[in-house]
């Protein structure tokens, strides 16, 4: 891990949520495994759909169903995965190992902390509710809160608005290539969630974040 040359000191981090702030792989995939039933296939283990769990119900059709956007039933299967999911948000989803700390000391710190995600709406808040953390972060925006998702840098843009912080001035933080992508799009400094899902057969190194971290108490390093 490097640094960031930060030109002012830092005013807040954002943290991308699936992957990054929370596992949430264990929902995700029993969601994705319920489907696979349904058609009387068996189970697949957890770390076998882990990798596409950011990429959300595009990335776990395609792992557990080998169903892409186009296929004939690609679109009914995406609302059962949904509707799944919507019955088991917070059976398993905790915090990595680490995160509760990290947040205690942003609060310490006094820094302004949040979530910019891509999951829908309905879904967020409830997760965030049950990891404990809806009423404290400063910010919350998901995948349809703005007109574009990631990696359009507009959530991020959105999320630093409503804080009253300079993206400059804000880290965030993504496991996934989208979210390096709408960090530099913002000008903003970004960190990858090497802890994180990742996706499969991806170089980090490679997405072009300021730097990577391996576990997340390496942020407070940065900041």
């Amino acid at each position: 891990m490097t640094t960031i040359a930060w030109a002012h000191p830092p005013e807040a981090v954002l943290f991308d949520l699936d992957g990054t702030l929370a596992d949430t792989a264990g929902d995700l995939g029993g969601a994705l495994n319920h489907l696979r039933l349904q058609r009387c296939l068996p189970a697949l283990p957890l770390d076998v759909l882990r990798p596409h769990a950011s990429a959300g119900a595009r990335g776990l059709l395609a792992a557990g169903l080998d169903i892409h956007p186009g296929h004939p039933e690609y679109e009914e299967l995406r609302q059962a995965f949904l509707s799944a999911y919507e019955h088991c948000l917070a059976d398993t989803t905790e915090l990595f190992a680490g995160m509760a700390e990290v947040l205690s000391a942003l609060e310490a710190r006094g820094l302004d902390w949040g979530v910019v995600t891509n999951k829908p709406h309905r879904f967020t808040l409830p997760v965030m509710r049950g990891l404990g953390l809806e009423a404290r972060a400063g910010v919350i925006i998901s995948g349809d809160s703005t007109a574009h998702a990631k990696p359009h840098p507009l959530p991020l843009l959105t999320a630093c608005e409503r804080l009253g912080v300079s993206p400059q001035r804000t880290l965030y933080v993504g496991d996934d290539l989208r979210d390096i992508q709408a960090a530099q799009a913002a000008e903003m400094p970004s960190a990858a969630a090497a802890w994180g899902y990742l996706g499969t057969a991806e170089d980090v190194g490679r997405w072009g974040a300021d730097v990577i971290c391996a576990h997340p108490q390496d942020l407070l390093a940065l900041l």
